[in-house]
């Protein structure tokens, strides 16, 4: 039997209560606190938003029931973060577009490490997403069109080079390879089916690795000569500092 669809009445009230759970400042303070992956207590989410415990408690009780947050819990303490990787881009893309740009002090209180790299879904983003599309286009190995990167027939060498198969990726049902704007830098990074595949070969040549319990990427010492030899990327590392 099919299912019969959603009226869009429906849909837009279910839009709405979830556009109503982000759009409240103390609220969007808790969700922006739990971006970089990692997990945090109602205590600590109170101070992040500077607000009460009992009032953050209200908060987080609403921001489960939306099925933005879940919860774990470990002994008497319950960690709060967000639901999947959906929700953290919902978010991420909102902060992008949010007019006024945010002020220059305001993405300097993100962390270091999530601005510097991090991964978006499954792709490459932050400073190491942003400047890593803008070297493949300035080299010609890609060039960029409306909301898509190309790969040219350069780039094509280049990448099977690298060991991504680019005939294998574009059979992939997913868009081939889109522009998402990275929510901190204000500039797009690679998304789609060739971000994926990007990504998931840096990580096989260990020249990214993951942060535990965080979507913070470290550059590894054999990615930073790697990256400096192919493209004359240089991303200063936050934790060396």
């Amino acid at each position: 039997m099919t299912a019969t669809p959603a009226h869009p009445c429906a849909q837009n009230a279910a839009l709405a209560a979830v556009a109503s759970l982000i759009g409240d400042p103390s609220r969007a303070t808790i969700l922006s606190a739990l971006l970089d992956g990692g997990a945090l207590t109602a205590g600590e989410l109170a101070r992040a938003a500077s607000i009460a415990p009992q009032t953050a408690s209200g908060h987080l009780a609403q921001l489960v029931a939306g099925g933005l947050l879940v919860v774990d819990a470990q002994g008497r303490r319950r960690y709060y973060r967000i639901a999947g990787a959906d929700v953290a881009h919902a978010i991420e893309a909102l902060s992008a577009i949010t007019p006024p740009p945010l002020p220059q002090r305001a993405l300097r209180s993100r962390p270091a490490a999530i601005r510097c790299a991090r991964t978006c879904y499954d792709h490459l983003a932050g400073q190491l997403g942003v400047e890593l599309a803008d070297a493949l286009v300035a080299r010609g190995i890609l060039s960029r069109t409306g909301r898509e990167f190309l790969v040219t027939a350069a780039g094509a060498l280049w990448f099977a080079e690298l060991g991504v198969d680019i005939e294998l990726v574009r059979r992939s049902r997913r868009k081939f390879a889109t522009t998402c704007l990275d929510w901190t830098e204000r500039r797009h990074h690679i998304g789609g089916a060739l971000g994926a595949a990007l990504a998931t070969r840096l990580f096989e040549l260990a020249w990214v690795t993951r942060m535990e319990a965080s979507r913070a990427l470290r550059i590894t010492v054999a990615g930073r000569i790697a990256l400096d030899r192919l493209l004359r990327l240089s991303i200063r590392d936050p934790l060396s500092d």
